[in-house]
Parts: structure tokens; sequence; C-alpha cells
């Protein structure tokens, strides 16, 4: 992996309510320590939606950047696909 290579991740919008703002939901499989079985993890990042272009529902793909408020660390490169 290059160094300066940014972390991408997929995930679905699960609010739009902020201004420039949209919290995506990343889900992604682990395994259980002891029982060997596989779960879904749920992990929730605020990113950054300049035009605010993204709605409930829609599948978007998500970079690392730079700080851009308190909690905000990503931003949405494009939207995969609306929702129905």
């Amino acid at each position: 992996m290059d160094r300066n290579e940014r972390k991408t991740r997929i995930g679905k919008v699960v609010s739009d309510k902020m201004d420039k703002t949209v919290v995506v939901a990343v889900e992604r499989l682990v395994q259980h320590p002891l029982y060997k079985k596989a779960m879904k993890q749920t992990i929730k990042f605020k990113a950054h939606d300049e035009n605010n272009e993204c709605h409930t529902g829609d599948t978007v793909e998500i970079m690392e950047t730079r700080p851009l408020s308190k909690e905000k660390r990503w931003r949405v490169v494009t939207v995969i696909q609306k929702a129905q």
C-alpha cells in the first residue's frame, strides 16, 4: 500500500439532516474471538457532502481526509446508488 493512499469505505447514508454533512453506516464482517462465528459490525462516520446531494438510503463511497470539524474526518467521493 502506498504511503499517501487514503482509506476508502462504502456505506449507506443513515442521516442527512445536517447541512453539508451526512452520517454513513459502514458494515463489515468480523469473527467472534471465542466462537469464531461471523458477526456484522456497523460503524458510523460523519462525512462532508459539499453540495447536499446525498439523501437517506443512498449507497456512497467515502474517503479519509483532514479533520473538517470535531467529528468529521471523511468526505463523500461518489454516490454509487440512489435510494429508491
